[in-house]
């Protein structure tokens, strides 16, 4: 790499640093590029060169705070590949708590995400398709295979794989989208020190929830079938 090519990534991380907490403080609207690039130490015309526009360099940001917390906490760094999946799925809970409450995250990450995530934009889409939807499929897996423990039908829809992700990866989420709520409620609060506590309670409650999914469907197939039956004409009473 040349001395140019290190001053141009320089000056672009500069500039999604700057972005990235600007964004979070006033929302996309409210930024300017003049601020950015003046924080950033950038001349005006730097977004333009390496991000297109404003709109390009909001979903460089966006994608950056969440693609780094991913790669400084990622959800199977605890567990092997052959873990069973009550183990996975508890790695998969800490490592979110982590990228939410855990320390070395700067706060605008987590600021910027959940302003995207109640004013969403176009760039939305894209972390979605890049950065969400990997870490949701990972979790899927997991769910799948814990609905199916024990079963001798292990076919469940993807709804109810869906419902089940969303009300793990909720659980998780609340602790910092909610937290001014929680401190309101529970003046001790939770933080970084507290997360192998709600490591351990989401995820026993979300085992619990999920092997009740299971029964619920189990007993429901059992029922259709005993209706779909054919009746015994010699056992039916004239």
């Amino acid at each position: 790499m040349t001395n140019a090519d290190k001053l141009d990534c320089d000056v672009k991380q500069r500039l999604i640093e700057a972005a990235g907490e600007i964004f979070a403080q006033k929302g996309y609207r409210g930024a300017t590029i003049r601020e950015i690039c003046g924080k950033a130490g950038a001349h005006v015309g730097a977004v333009n060169y390496h991000f297109r526009d404003k709109e390009g360099l909001f979903a460089a940001v966006l994608e950056h705070a969440h693609q780094w917390s991913v790669h400084k906490y990622p959800p199977d760094a605890e567990v092997g590949p052959k873990a069973v999946a009550e183990t996975r799925l508890r790695g998969f809970v800490h490592s979110f708590l982590l990228r939410v409450l855990g320390p070395g995250v700067p706060d605008w990450h987590g600021q910027l995400i959940a302003r995207e995530m109640g004013e969403p934009s176009e760039a939305l889409n894209q972390m979605v398709r890049n950065s969400i939807h990997p870490l949701y499929v990972y979790l899927a897996d997991i769910i799948r295979e814990l609905l199916a423990e024990g079963l001798e039908q292990a076919n469940h829809p993807d709804e109810t794989v869906f419902l089940c992700a969303m009300s793990v990866t909720s659980q998780c989420l609340q602790y910092f989208t909610s937290r001014h709520v929680i401190a309101a409620l529970c003046p001790s609060g939770f933080d970084s020190t507290d997360i192998d506590e709600l490591t351990d309670h989401i995820t026993i409650f979300c085992l619990g929830g999920i092997q009740a999914v299971a029964n619920s469907r189990l007993h429901s197939c059992k029922a259709d079938h005993t209706e779909h039956v054919p009746k015994n004409p010699k056992t039916e009473v004239l």
